[in-house]
């Protein structure tokens, strides 16, 4: 953990330390039927653990970005209904996000009558998870102790929560395509709503994450990236809240990893106007790591960036002296190794074996 918070603060360690994020991965590494491993926490945890074990055989990893999951938590910020193994489709494949416009147009007036907590819960009940069984809702799952389980490995996980901007929210709830002719139709409203949303995004979330004893939040950005908007609409329904947000988050001691998917490097130097030191700038491949090093490169940590396919599709050989590229040239200061995203399902293991080594060979 120490090396992670040398290198959030842009200090340079005795190595570059690694991160492993995954979910679907874990179950495949460990013959553990997909159903198994996504229904249950308690599951998620030990099948986690026993695949960071598997990985980190002969080289540890440093941590674990994340050391739960489940499925249907994607709902907490995506609002979107999720197709599940065991539940709606074979046992052994992956999930699904199944958008669909669950929000109507009406709605915006609704969550201004009702307040956004109010809302927020009827419509996860109502229209989100009314028709999965209630036993696998995660608030209805016994709650493992994620850190203390972890502990026993020696492994710390950095988050503990997630949150997101209100275009997030929205956008999963009334899918893509109906919110995007809202941004142009009812500009106003969405003003008036996004505002009412945000004292409510974060403040419970940081408490709990608190609570627990974690040291990260999860800040995640997708169909809000720049590539997605034009700049004036970027920033009027974008930039003003995740910035609110990821501000928030350092005011309450906590470190925010931006996980950025899509492609940021449009507006990458806005990043500057964030507190030195003090974020993890988390990129899944799109966005071009090299480019955010020359512009960030005194102001923020980077993580990442080893693209997906490459886990599963090139040979130990690519991986490694791709990792090692990016250690050289990215560089040894303000810098976490991890996946860009996840770890895929697919993803070989000598292929995320050769990401470790290449950290601990730098």
């Amino acid at each position: 953990m120490r090396r992670i918070t040398q290198a959030v603060a842009l200090e340079t360690p005795d190595r570059v330390p690694v991160v492993l994020e995954y979910c679907a991965f874990a179950a495949r590494l460990t013959d553990t039927p997909q159903s198994e491993f996504l229904l249950s926490m308690d599951r998620a945890v030990a099948v986690m653990i026993e695949a960071f074990q598997i990985v980190s055989e002969n080289t540890p990893a440093d941590a674990i970005n994340y050391g739960n999951f489940s499925p249907y938590m994607l709902s907490n910020i995506w609002l979107s209904k999720i197709k599940v193994p065991g539940v709606d489709l074979p046992e052994n494949v992956s999930y699904q996000v199944d958008e669909t416009e669950l929000m109507t147009a009406d709605d915006y007036d609704t969550i201004l009558d009702k307040g956004w907590p109010t809302f927020y819960r009827e419509f996860q009940d109502t229209r989100v998870l009314n028709d999965v069984p209630t036993q696998y809702w995660p608030r209805n799952q016994h709650k493992p102790d994620v850190i203390g389980s972890w502990q026993k490995i020696g492994i710390p996980v950095l988050s503990g929560g997630d949150v997101a901007p209100p275009f997030e929210y929205l956008c999963g709830a009334r899918s893509l395509e109906n919110f995007f002719l809202d941004l142009m139709t009812c500009p106003e409203k969405l003003d008036e709503v996004m505002a009412h949303m945000m004292p409510y995004l974060y403040e419970s979330t940081c408490k709990s994450v608190k609570r627990q004893g974690f040291p990260c939040v999860w800040v995640g950005g997708w169909r809000s990236a720049p590539e997605m908007l034009s700049p004036d609409m970027w920033e009027r329904f974008v930039w003003q809240y995740l910035r609110a947000l990821i501000e928030e988050v350092i005011e309450q001691g906590l470190i925010p990893i931006l996980h950025l998917d899509s492609c940021w490097d449009r507006e990458l130097a806005r990043f500057r106007e964030l507190p030195k030191g003090k974020v993890i700038m988390a990129l899944d491949g799109k966005t071009d790591i090299f480019r955010a090093r020359e512009i960030l490169n005194d102001h923020i940590c980077l993580m990442g960036d080893v693209p997906s396919v490459m886990l599963f599709n090139s040979t130990p050989d690519d991986v490694y002296e791709y990792c090692s590229r990016l250690i050289r040239q990215v560089g040894r200061e303000g810098f976490i190794l991890q996946s860009g995203c996840d770890i895929p399902e697919n993803a070989k293991l000598e292929n995320v074996q050769a990401m470790i080594s290449a950290a601990y060979d730098s």
